[in-house]
């Protein structure tokens, strides 16, 4: 996916904000996502970019957003981030099996208007390796709102490069 792609897929006038925000990246990867989040964030902004095998540099600032990268383990590892305004997490939730339990660690976290973007396969079935733990659009929804999240919006859908189905992005917030 090329980042054009990327920043059309998690389209949403709900991330922008006027004052610089915080969030974090949890499974950045190579930062395509991340970079496409700092599109729509004001200057001033900061990215905490967490993955175990994180290749971002810290200079990076796209579009005066601050990148601040960290080698963590985001299931296994105390996360040790402030209060966030939001949680991207661009194809890593698949990767979570105790996803009510993940959730209940994530919300520590964010702050009370805190919300989360999520890009995810959209399937409960597993492929080994590449997507243990799956989560279709349906599921996700089901999980946000038992965890006392009030709205789920799929901002847009796109054919997995794989052939198995369609990539999603979500927004959820509490409103």
């Amino acid at each position: 996916m090329q980042l054009s792609e990327a920043i059309q897929l998690i389209r949403n006038d709900q991330i922008s904000a006027a004052t610089p925000s915080v969030w974090a990246d949890l499974g950045c990867g190579s930062g395509l996502f991340t970079f496409a989040l700092a599109h729509y964030l004001p200057a001033g902004s900061r990215i905490y970019a967490l993955d175990q095998n994180n290749p971002l540099k810290p200079e990076i600032r796209p579009n005066g957003v601050e990148v601040v990268p960290r080698q963590k383990d985001f299931v296994r590892d105390e996360l040790e981030l402030p209060a966030l305004d939001g949680i991207l997490m661009a194809n890593a939730l698949h990767y979570v099996a105790d996803k009510p339990g993940f959730l209940r660690k994530l919300q520590t976290y964010l702050k009370p208007n805190g919300r989360f973007l999520i890009v995810e396969y959209d399937t409960d079935k597993p492929v080994p390796t590449w997507v243990p733990y799956p989560i279709s659009f349906a599921s996700l929804t089901r999980l946000v709102t038992t965890a006392g999240y009030s709205t789920i919006e799929k901002l847009g859908e796109r054919p997995s490069r794989y052939g198995t189905g369609n990539m999603y992005a979500a927004f959820i917030t509490r409103t």
